[in-house]
């Protein structure tokens, strides 16, 4: 399927999922639930951010699905959903990267 071929109401959904992935916090827990599933206490931990808010950000990002939860005994680990939003993020994170700013700069001087 191609973003053309959306209907409205998948054109919302998505808007929503960049809506949500457009917080810095939230795409720094969905960056750090790339690579292994973590418990909100290490994303916490890791990203110097409140256990409360982590949980509040991940039950969004559920919701949207963008991460996954699985339970492990009594703790619950977040990965991304699925290859898609593995690739995603780190096809625009490669994006960003090979642009310096001042290529940055530039475009906005031309608008």
């Amino acid at each position: 399927m191609h973003a053309a071929d959306l209907s409205d109401d998948q054109v919302v959904e998505l808007a929503e999922m960049f809506r949500l992935m457009g917080d810095p916090s939230r795409l720094k827990i969905i960056a750090a639930c790339l690579s292994a599933p973590m418990c909100v206490s290490d994303i916490a931990a890791k990203l110097g951010l409140s256990q409360p808010l982590v949980s509040h950000h991940l039950r969004l990002l559920r919701a949207a699905r963008v991460l996954r939860a699985a339970r492990r005994g009594k703790q619950i680990f977040y990965e991304a959903a699925d290859d898609h939003v593995r690739r995603m993020i780190d096809d625009m994170a490669d994006h960003v990267c090979e642009h310096p700013p001042t290529d940055l700069d530039d475009a906005s001087r031309e608008h």
